[in-house]
């Protein structure tokens, strides 16, 4: 925690640094302030009790997503899953389609012609998904104008919170520091810890109403409470030692003579993280596994159709932890795949004259990293899954123990302190390295 603060010190007396530091906390309170903005022609209670009612845990899930703007019927009530799931297509049809992966082989060009296509998907994703929402809470729509032109405003100010969002994110990746989207998410957690800890309480209160006659006595709300504050700091420092955990491959380089002086020699190692793909796995697959039952709600709602009941309830299924369990192990496997090359690794150790003890260098050298990259790719999916599904299972427990049904709000716990945890965690190393770069005395000095 000490080094965490000298860094953010340090960070600030680098004029460079800290304008970007500056700007992003400028964009964060533009986000901030741009989620209290009511969304025109649509009454704002009436918005909030029917997605609270109706929606279940898809609601708390996009609640969260969006900052607590989806509740307060705001303007940027969709938040940024639009852009998420974006994404999540744009990079998996580059595996499938050709053209797109060769354009992500053009670097920079390549990139920002991808991003642009991510961009344009956005606004199409958003606007269908501005038109569900209007279709859903279509009874909260204002009378003071007629519903038609009501539903037309509601759905443009949607589809433009969303593309608003989506540029405050590009303009932290490009002139401020640390991922964007990221950090948005981030922000809209942490103004809503406040709620969450009252909301902990409230749940700790009530279930120990339910059972301390039997067992704890008047205090057992406290008790229940410090219990859960308890498990989250467990589960805060289980990520933070994850998070910085690394697998660290010896490689040796063999010594050259050129002259009288001798080159290399010297014993390093390649480090390869533990949690390499960071919470993006997880981000993406709460968007995909949420997906299907967010269309049937939207769009279905209300319906006893025996298929639309299914999906509307597919969140409270031991299917659902099944395939957010499948899908956080795919998108961790898909993450390392495209962030890291065991070939072009063991080809640089070569061409340097390195070699890992042990292992011949060429095709030998790639499997060996290849192999170790995959048994860490296993050990992160487990680590995320556990720390996403077990607090997620343990507060379905409560509500079925306890017939408690506030205690689903225990449900994105562990969900919320890997975000967190992760964004800072990012955020941090991009700081140190932004200060490595200004303060290098190259042998020009």
């Amino acid at each position: 925690m000490k080094g965490i603060f000298d860094t953010l010190v340090n960070a600030f007396r680098v004029p460079d640094l800290r304008k970007k530091i500056f700007f992003t906390f400028g964009i964060l309170i533009i986000y901030m302030i741009g989620g209290l903005v009511p969304s025109p022609a649509m009454d704002r209670t009436e918005f909030s009790s029917i997605v609270q009612n109706q929606w279940g845990q898809i609601g708390r899930l996009m609640d969260i997503l969006s900052a607590g703007g989806l509740y307060s019927a705001t303007i940027f009530s969709m938040g940024i899953t639009p852009y998420v799931n974006s994404s999540i297509i744009i990079q998996l049809l580059t595996v499938a389609i050709p053209s797109l992966e060769r354009l992500q082989k053009e670097g920079e060009v390549g990139r920002k012609k991808i991003q642009q296509i991510v961009r344009f998907t956005t606004i199409g994703l958003a606007l269908v998904q501005a038109s569900g929402f209007c279709y859903a809470t279509r009874s909260a729509l204002t009378s003071n104008i007629p519903s038609v032109i009501g539903a037309i405003l509601t759905i443009a100010t949607f589809t433009a919170g969303t593309g608003f969002i989506m540029w405050l994110g590009e303009q932290i990746n490009t002139y401020g520091i640390g991922n964007g989207i990221s950090l948005l998410i981030f922000a809209g957690i942490v103004t809503r810890l406040p709620n969450m800890a009252k909301s902990l309480y409230d749940v700790s209160l009530n279930i120990s109403g339910k059972i301390e006659s039997a067992f704890l006595g008047i205090s057992a709300g406290v008790f229940f409470f410090v219990l859960i504050v308890a498990i989250a700091l467990a589960i805060l420092l289980y990520v933070l030692f994850i998070q910085n955990a690394e697998r660290r491959i010896t490689v040796q380089y063999s010594k050259k003579v050129v002259g009288r002086k001798t080159y290399g020699g010297q014993n390093t190692y390649i480090p390869i993280k533990v949690n390499q793909s960071g919470v993006m796995p997880v981000i993406f697959a709460m968007s995909m596994v949420s997906l299907p039952s967010t269309i049937v709600t939207i769009f279905f709602s209300g319906s006893t159709n025996p298929v639309v009941t299914w999906f509307s309830n597919f969140t409270s299924s031991p299917v659902y932890y099944l395939v957010d369990f499948l899908l956080i192990v795919g998108f961790t496997f898909f993450y390392s795949l495209i962030q890291f090359n065991p070939i072009e690794i063991s080809n640089n150790l070569q061409k340097n004259g390195g070699f890992i003890p042990g292992v011949r260098p060429g095709r030998p050298t790639s499997d060996y990293i290849a192999r170790t990259v995959g048994r860490l790719n296993w050990a992160d999916a487990l680590f995320l899954s556990s720390v996403v599904l077990i607090p997620t299972l343990f507060g379905q427990l409560l509500v079925k123990m306890t017939q408690v049904s506030e205690a689903q709000n225990l449900l994105f716990v562990g969900t919320s302190i890997l975000i967190l945890t992760g964004v800072a965690n990012d955020l941090v190393k991009q700081i140190e390295s932004q200060m490595v770069t200004h303060h290098y005395k190259g042998f020009l000095d």
